[in-house]
């Protein structure tokens, strides 16, 4: 690999987050993202926010899914998730509160669906 293309690679994750290496809130890796209806203008957003935008708008994904499509570190797809987030551009369903307590919206059959997802994407590896 040339020097070239190595620090390409290391800045691109810092320049996506504005430089900072942890989200606002610990997302779990199985919590599931879900586009909220198209109320806010999307075409300003960088491309990475708008292709979770276009992954959350197909169906439940995970941020482990997220992070795996995009080909981005679980880190930098948190701080992306938790961005959208705080925008209202996303819902998360099945992470927890500050204070750590399961939120309100998790529900027992999404988290089947969330293993289930990743067991696929495993297997798909």
């Amino acid at each position: 690999m040339s020097e070239e293309g190595y620090e390409a690679r290391s800045v691109r994750p810092y320049a996506v987050t504005g430089g900072r290496v942890r989200a606002r809130s610990d997302l779990p890796l199985e919590a599931l993202i879900e586009a909220q209806p198209a109320s806010r203008p999307v075409g300003g957003l960088p491309p990475e926010k708008r292709s979770i935008l276009q992954y959350a708008s197909e169906d439940f994904i995970s941020v482990a899914e997220l992070s795996a499509l995009l080909h981005l570190p679980i880190g930098v797809t948190r701080i992306i998730v938790s961005d959208l987030a705080d925008g209202d551009y996303i819902r998360i369903v099945g992470s927890t509160d500050n204070s750590g307590s399961p939120n309100s919206d998790a529900s027992p059959a999404l988290s089947l669906s969330v293993l289930e997802s990743v067991l696929n994407g495993i297997s798909a590896l």
